[in-house]
């Protein structure tokens, strides 16, 4: 395995907080190439866990954000709807606002967005 190969896994992995597992979606600073990439594992990995199961961390934070990345989130934010619990997001205001605001509205899902991540697994855990 290359040593990107591998870095890009380490992007993707789960954390714990309070005792719970938490998908940690770590995109930040990465180009869109990277992202779309990505975004397939991440479409991959959570739709092997069971409905309604997965808590999830979004950091953003610098990542290339382009039209076809955008719409490929959206996608990816539907398809992974049923199996994700729970969706927090860090680095928002990094990114263009209609792109988060088209993210929330076409995958019919609250992504509320935090300013650190400690902030975002704190709210992800409260009341499991």
């Amino acid at each position: 395995m290359s040593t990107s190969a591998s870095s890009m896994e380490n992007r993707l992995r789960f954390i714990k907080h309070d005792g719970h597992a938490i998908y940690l979606i770590d995109v930040t600073n990465c180009t869109a190439k990277e992202l779309l990439v990505l975004l397939e594992l991440i479409r991959a990995d959570i739709a092997r866990h069971a409905h309604g199961s997965v808590l999830t961390l979004v950091d953003v934070t610098g990542a290339e954000i382009d039209k076809i990345v955008a719409t490929r989130i959206k996608e990816v934010l539907v398809l992974d709807r049923p199996y994700v619990k729970r969706s927090a997001w860090v680095g928002t205001d990094s990114l263009p606002q209609v792109f988060y605001e088209h993210f929330k509205t076409f995958s019919q899902r609250e992504l509320p967005s935090f300013q650190t991540r400690e902030e975002a697994m704190d709210w992800l855990v409260k009341d499991e």
